[in-house]
């Protein structure tokens, strides 16, 4: 299965998580590309616990590990995990809009929730659990996943590749800061993209704009501890930086100077 390095974008502090945990991804095979974006395994080995902070993607996870494996919804804030002792977690990430075939219901109705992936795939899961957790390599539990899935998919539904260019055209350019430069990039008309998204992503377009300049944003002030907060702003689309900061410390949980001094302890600016 190929893998390689991958973006920390989305992962807050990840010089720190990068300490205590071992993160690796893989990508689908490519018949299973339409619906899956990549696995994520995270193993760790910890004498203390350890808390990460992650601003999550507009995606849907099914995770898997011992007694606990969910489907987990778009989170709308800050999603805290903490791991202790030894462990490893499996998830497979959805492209955002690709897990709706298999659920048949509005995603928003799991945004900040979670369910038994039983509840999604069947009592068959939960043997898929133990499968994949007595697997002894990567590819060996990626082939068990791969094969349980070819079984159960759903017929590939044409609005999905819409949705991923709408996403992908915001995560790439930060010139898309209002829901009306998507709607008139793409020729949908607000209400039609706040439908399609309410039914397939389970989040607004607004909040994905939004996201992703605040990934740019936490991106920018990791690499740099002596980034200038008013051009940021302006970049990101913000008229003033008070409101810019507002909205970093919000969904953050501290300002950008703060969060600068987290990532840069030793900087001479902290």
């Amino acid at each position: 299965m190929p893998h390689h390095p991958w973006t920390t974008r989305g992962i807050l502090n990840p010089q720190f998580g990068e300490t205590h945990f071992d993160l690796t991804r893989h990508e689908p095979a490519p018949d299973l590309g339409f619906f899956i974006a990549h696995y994520w395994i995270i193993r760790w080995n910890l004498e203390t616990p350890y808390s990460q902070e992650v601003l999550p993607y507009p995606s849907v996870h099914a995770v898997f590990e011992s007694g606990n494996s969910r489907v987990y919804g778009v989170v709308s804030g800050k999603f805290i995990r903490q791991i202790a002792g030894q462990g490893m977690v499996f998830g497979l990430k959805f492209r955002p809009g690709a897990f709706h075939p298999f659920w048949h219901l509005p995603v928003a109705g799991l945004t900040d929730r979670s369910i038994d992936v039983r509840e999604v795939f069947g009592a068959e899961a939960g043997s898929l659990e133990t499968a994949i957790l007595n697997g002894r390599t990567d590819e060996a539990m990626i082939g068990l996943v791969e094969g349980f899935l070819r079984a159960r998919l759903p017929d590939a539904d044409p609005r999905i590749p819409q949705i991923n260019a709408i996403v992908d055209a915001v995560a790439a350019d930060r010139r898309i800061l209002k829901v009306e430069d998507v709607a008139d990039r793409f020729g949908l008309h607000p209400r039609t993209l706040q439908r399609l998204f309410n039914q397939y992503v389970g989040v607004s377009p607004k909040w994905v704009i939004q996201r992703y300049r605040l990934h740019e944003a936490a991106e920018q002030v990791a690499d740099d501890a002596a980034a200038n907060w008013a051009k940021l702003a302006q970049d990101l689309g913000y008229f003033d930086q008070a409101h810019f900061i507002r909205d970093f410390k919000a969904m953050i949980g501290s300002t950008p100077a703060e969060y600068a001094r987290q990532t840069h302890p030793d900087s001479p600016l902290s």
